[in-house]
């Protein structure tokens, strides 16, 4: 399962807009063709709604099956 973690996107501490969507825009997204997907939310700050739907929206054109949390927890938010 290949796991995108949120703190990637941090700049400076928090999820700017701007900056998360010229990284999300520089993601190979086919990379993760029909594979599980992972999405890992921040430990340290608070993630606004707006940046997971982003990276749903991207991944489900992509991957068989979206999950985010834990992987002990993990809750499926899409499957193909």
């Amino acid at each position: 399962m290949d796991t995108i973690f949120l703190d990637d996107f941090l700049v400076d501490g928090l999820i700017k807009e701007k900056e998360f969507r010229a990284k999300i825009k520089a993601i190979n997204w086919e990379e993760y063709s029909n594979k599980k997907v992972m999405i890992k939310g921040c430990t340290s700050v608070p993630v606004p709604t707006w940046a997971y739907l982003i990276i749903t929206a991207h991944l489900a054109k992509h991957s068989d099956k979206i999950l985010y949390g834990e992987p002990c927890s993990a809750v499926e938010i899409y499957k193909k």
